[in-house]
């Protein structure tokens, strides 16, 4: 079987995701990749970094590579690069007069440069002259050597140990910007100027001795051999490492043969249209046109897309929003059931999920009757939350707004409203902020409002929890504190859904919702709510005293409250016949 180990870098049309698979350099074929776990393959650091490739396998259908967008194979450092490093070219450039380097055509030492990483593109991305920058745009086909060990104060006879493999490069330059500031740097690192790829192979599938071949529009320009370089690469790593830690994934453009356009007689430099075509033994081709003047720069919005900041409690969604619904400007979990003609709208609580209701759905068969509307609030279940955005009862309650817009729920057809616990405070914040769209309020073990200081360092205290201990304290907690001493003794199915409900949650998301129900110390105003209201709360529920729900009972409309005998803070897990009587008799 053909190793699998022309590594390309290319986003999944399946999931968007950024991933590695094995380019069929004949049939224009990729393999998507994934470890022997199944998990998918992201980029090449991580191929690297696990040394065999017998760690990798085929994953998935093959794909055509003009199908789907291809990326550089290595990307997100600044590569380490040559000047030169073979003999004909560098008597080529000391003679060109652009040479501000150098007086002899051998350097004495290698002359090392960098590439800025906002310079790298990928094979078939379009080469940007930037005509107000230079007008001296030039090709340099190189092989470029990937590291595969740290290395400090290399010996050469160590150094093919910290190499993994290689890749190509073109190490496009703007001449004039080159010898004006008497090093390469500016003039090598504009924007697009350092195409890489299409694919990264390991030392061991490829020949000792490689061959990297320039043609510019068809015609032959560069023709060389690695072994014609004047510093060899174990002579390169020792010279970079004297002072100076190589790392994993660290690329070294190891210089260009002669055959560059400021070697001809008058020079030549890349113009609008030109197509430059890198060839390498065992590596394919690496080919870029040259666009045409004026084409926008796609650079910068690229950076600008790019953040420090990844999505809180995203994994469960692969990482991105697919499946979710946009819901006030954030990506939520909502799901409609049924099609009745009444509305049903339901809000969990806190470490609940949209799951917590499907008990009650189920023995009421709501969905029958009704069209039903559940979501995950930001950050629980399978919604994520950015970490910036600050989690408040108004915030939630300004979501629950967009629910009930995203349902269609209108005051001609108001909607029924459960909530959960501490998902009660935003089902009355968005009841008395929204009159005419809620026709009946159904509140489960409802807060105190305003919640005493003594329950507010309660949340705070499960923050913290959560951010030292993890979600198996804070569902240990829940077990002890949340549930009556008979679902403890006899109910290990309430005990188990509860658990697996909060071990769900992922921790820091669960801490920024304890952190907005800890600050709900304003009174709502209850009273102002005229809904019928039915309450049901567990007896055994220990943050629910008898005068608060009784508080509660007086101060609304209509309002029935049921007891529930020997059930704690999780009724519908606990007692879900005794829930779905309440609804029934009320």
């Amino acid at each position: 079987m053909a190793k699998l180990t022309n590594y390309i870098a290319f986003v999944n049309p399946e999931t968007g995701l950024d991933q590695i698979g094995h380019l069929d350099l004949e049939e224009n074929i990729i393999q998507p990749l994934s470890f022997l776990s199944g998990t998918p393959v992201k980029n090449l650091y991580q191929v690297i970094e696990v040394g065999s490739p017998d760690e990798l396998v085929a994953a998935g259908s093959p794909i055509p590579a003009g199908s789907t967008k291809i990326l550089p194979p290595i990307s997100g450092r600044d590569v380490l690069a040559v000047g030169k490093n073979y003999m004909e070219h560098a008597k080529e450039f000391n003679s060109s007069g652009y040479d501000a380097s150098d007086k002899v055509d051998r350097p004495s030492h290698p002359v090392i440069f960098t590439k800025r990483a906002t310079s790298i593109i990928a094979n078939g991305e379009d080469i940007l002259l930037h005509e107000d920058f230079t007008s001296t745009a030039d090709y340099e086909g190189e092989i470029g050597v990937i590291l595969g060990m740290p290395g400090f104060r290399v010996k050469e006879q160590d150094a093919w140990d910290h190499v993994w493999g290689y890749t190509i490069i073109n190490d496009v330059t703007a001449r004039e910007r080159q010898r004006d500031h008497k090093q390469f740097y500016i003039g090598k690192s504009a924007d697009t100027y350092c195409p890489i790829g299409p694919i990264a192979v390991p030392k061991e599938d490829l020949p000792e001795t490689l061959r990297v071949q320039t043609h510019v529009n068809g015609e032959l320009r560069q023709d060389s051999t690695i072994k014609d370089l004047i510093f060899p690469i174990p002579e390169l790593l020792t010279v970079m490492s004297a002072g100076q830690t190589l790392q994993p994934g660290d690329v070294i453009a190891t210089g260009t043969p002669a055959g560059v356009g400021i070697g001809r007689k008058p020079p030549v430099f890349l113009k609008p249209g030109d197509e430059i075509s890198i060839s390498v033994t065992g590596l394919g081709t690496l080919t870029n046109k040259v666009a045409k003047l004026g084409t926008v720069n796609n650079t910068l919005s690229r950076v600008l897309s790019a953040s420090a900041f990844e999505l809180t409690n995203a994994a469960k969604t692969a990482g991105k929003t697919a499946g979710l619904t946009v819901i006030n400007g954030k990506p939520i979990s909502y799901q409609q059931m049924g099609s009745g003609s009444e509305n049903i709208v339901f809000v969990h609580g806190l470490g609940g999920t949209k799951e917590y209701w499907t008990p009650l759905i189920s023995t009421l068969s709501l969905d029958d009757s009704a069209t039903l509307h559940l979501y995950d609030f930001e950050g629980h279940g399978l919604s994520p939350t950015h970490p910036l955005s600050q989690l408040t009862i108004e915030s939630l309650a300004a979501d629950l707004a967009s629910v009930f817009q995203t349902a269609g729920i209108s005051a001609s057809a108001p909607a029924t409203l459960i909530a959960q616990s501490a998902g009660c405070l935003v089902a009355m914040r968005f009841t008395l902020e929204n009159r005419g769209l809620v026709k009946k309020l159904v509140l489960m073990s409802p807060p105190p409002t305003p919640l005493p200081k003594a329950s507010s360092d309660s949340f705070l205290s499960l923050a913290t929890l959560a951010r030292t201990k993890g979600m198996a304290a804070v569902a240990d907690a829940a077990v002890d504190q949340a549930l009556s001493s008979l679902t403890k003794q006899k109910n290990p199915l309430a005990i188990a859904a509860t658990r697996l409900s909060l071990l769900g949650q992922d921790p820091e998301a669960y801490a920024k919702a304890c952190h907005a129900f800890a600050g709900a110390s304003t009174h709502l105003g209850t009273e102002n709510l005229e809904v019928d209201t039915l309450i049901i709360a567990g007896q055994e529920d220990k943050a629910k005293m008898p005068a608060i729900l009784e508080q509660y009972k007086n101060s609304l409309r209509n309002t029935p409250l049921v007891m529930l005998k020997k059930v704690g803070l999780w009724p519908v897990f606990e007692d879900i016949m005794g829930v779905a009587r309440a609804f029934r008799e009320t």
